[in-house]
């Protein structure tokens, strides 16, 4: 006799042998026992979850020749019939292939019979949503209205391309995953009855695989078997199915937790050495550094994880150690590399100046943490500032020359070393001139005084135009004379055509903007042009931008860092480069 794969060998027969369908099971067996059977059902579920099989075990249990005890008794002849395939009265179409309007009918030609032998005639219909919708119009009255003698069963991978018409005349069934542990335990059964020896681990990397498929599981399992005889090593299993044991990534995850980016790299080389897929081997990482999050997070891990207790363990104890900010970057920097792999020539060099980014990033803390050390710090400094109260991300310690300034935002921040004690500064906050504000509407506080000539810096000012606006730089440089009189620059061109586009409200401002910002004075920008007497200044844009500069100054996050660091408020920049700002800030020697 020939071989019988396991997929074939262990599928079950009767109802109890079915695995992870508890539900299911129980409404078709109490469906038989109280005899409420309904005449079409649907099954539906990923492949390999029992669908086929729950409706060739119902149909047995139909037209089962015996009256006691479980139902089906796989002893009768109707029953070995059905596991024989030779039922007369057991009609099993593949809707792949007769998924006509033609077939439908000579189906609906042939359920007009009674049925030879069994009580029922039974009609099954394998990925029933690849009919046609001829073919589903043609059996919806059938369906509606069937026979006494006849019970119809579908089952179906993709429900949603089944008609609603259809689905509203079925009693669906939906049947789910199978859970990791009632996998790993079937195989571990099947191995014993097999008599071959294979360790939990390499059952566990087969479960895992499997992802929630029986059949899928069952083949995997085959094909170790069939490498390994009765004896099978995590080497082996790896070795046949390319797949890599959870002890490698925890390897990996601690090397990169650690900052060892040595130790990452040697296992990477040895991931692609063995002749693992990097894309699925990235894939894998991302679903471990996953289930660390979720680790650090839930209370009960195990509810969303797929893993053993062992694993679930040991992934809780590591992610014990790290903070959340640091777990959720690097599940960030490794799914930005993960879309670089898809389309980079050299996948590994991605992935290893990913390892390396992630390496670099270090430990991160919150934000919420640095604000709270600061506060002790003003609390024990005594010094000349109190605490000051909220915004308290504006309160930024003294930081040593080679490190870089705090960050203030909401992002965590790397602490690299101890914090330094904390110093208020003493001196005015100065800022360099071409820095931006961190929000639109906040300015720049500065006390430099300005020492551009107009005269002499004028190109200067045409590329500081450039840099922000192009095509503006192009007009101004057109200019044929520039002077100032009185807070006002004033801007002549020989040709008017040359000026009329900057002589516009909105574009005036703009350049009143670049003007105050470059040269750091209130002056107004006046265009004009020779012979026409047309002349536009930007009186009201200028007082405008006035106002605005005396509400920045008195804004109180403003005051506040004056307050902290024992300065006042100067000059305020508005312009376009002002909108994000780089503090500068001196040490005292």
């Amino acid at each position: 006799m020939s071989y019988l794969v396991l997929a074939r060998k262990w599928r079950p027969l009767n109802f109890d042998q079915v695995v992870g369908q508890s539900p299911v099971v129980r409404i078709l067996r109490n469906a038989i026992s109280r005899d409420r059977v309904p005449h079409a059902m649907l099954f539906s579920g990923v492949r390999g979850v029992g669908k086929t099989t729950l409706a060739r075990i119902m149909a047995k249990a139909l037209n089962c020749e015996s009256q006691e005890g479980e139902l089906p008794c796989n002893e009768c002849s109707s029953c070995l019939e059905i596991v024989a395939g030779t039922a007369v009265d057991l009609h099993e179409i593949d809707g792949a292939s007769n998924r006509g309007i033609q077939e439908i009918r000579d189906l609906k030609e042939n359920i007009r019979f009674l049925p030879t032998r069994g009580r029922y005639k039974i009609m099954i219909i394998d990925e029933v949503h690849m009919l046609t919708n001829e073919a589903f119009n043609a059996l919806l009255k059938t369906l509606e209205e069937p026979p006494d003698h006849v019970i119809f069963m579908f089952a179906t991978t993709e429900i949603h391309k089944i008609p609603v018409t259809i689905l509203s005349r079925c009693q669906r069934y939906e049947l789910k995953k199978i859970p990791f542990a009632e996998l790993f335990q079937f195989f571990k059964k099947i191995a014993e009855a097999e008599k071959v020896t294979i360790s939990d681990s390499a059952l566990e990397m087969i479960a895992r695989e499997a992802a929630g498929s029986v059949r899928d599981g069952l083949s995997l399992l085959d094909q170790v078997f069939s490498f390994g005889g009765e004896q099978m090593t995590d080497e082996d299993v790896s070795e046949v199915l390319g797949l890599v044991g959870s002890q490698v990534f925890e390897q990996l995850g601690t090397a990169l937790l650690d900052e060892d980016l040595g130790s990452a790299l040697k296992i990477l080389d040895q991931v692609c050495t063995a002749g693992a897929d990097l894309k699925r081997f990235t894939a894998d990482l991302l679903h471990f550094i996953r289930g660390l999050i979720i680790c650090r997070v839930s209370k009960s891990p195990a509810e969303l994880l797929e893993g053993s207790d062992r694993e679930i363990a040991s992934m809780t104890e590591m992610a014990g150690r790290q903070s959340s900010e640091t777990l959720y970057n690097q599940f960030d920097l490794l799914l930005k590399g993960a879309a670089e792999m898809q389309f980079a020539p050299h996948p590994r060099l991605v992935l290893e100046m990913t390892f390396a980014r992630i390496v670099q990033t270090g430990q991160l803390v919150p934000v919420s943490a640095l604000i709270a050390r600061i506060d002790e710090l003003l609390a024990a400094d005594g010094g000349e500032t109190a605490p000051v109260a909220q915004p308290a991300a504006s309160r930024v310690p003294e930081k040593k020359k080679s490190e870089p300034l705090a960050a203030t935002s909401d992002d965590p921040v790397r602490l690299s070393e101890p914090a330094p004690p904390f110093k208020v500064q003493t001196q005015q906050v100065s800022v360099a001139p071409d820095v931006k504000p961190a929000e639109p509407n906040s300015g720049v506080v500065s006390t430099a005084e300005s020492t551009k000539d107009v005269r002499k810096d004028w190109d200067d000012f045409v590329a500081y135009v450039k840099d922000r606006k192009d095509w503006m730089a192009q007009i101004v440089r057109l200019c044929d004379s520039v002077r100032l009189n009185d807070g006002e620059l004033l801007m002549r061109y020989d040709d008017g055509s040359q000026c009329t586009i900057l002589q516009q409200s909105d574009n005036l401002k703009i350049l009143t903007e670049f003007t105050q910002d470059f040269f750091q004075q209130e002056w107004r920008v006046k265009v004009s042009a020779n012979g026409d007497g047309r002349s536009q200044g930007s009186g009201d844009g200028a007082a405008g931008l006035q106002e605005e500069r005396v509400a920045l100054r008195r804004d109180p996050l403003a005051l506040l860092v004056a307050e902290v660091f024992n300065g006042h408020v100067g000059d305020v920049r508005t312009g376009p480069r002002s909108r994000e700002v780089i503090a500068v800030m001196e040490e005292e020697n």
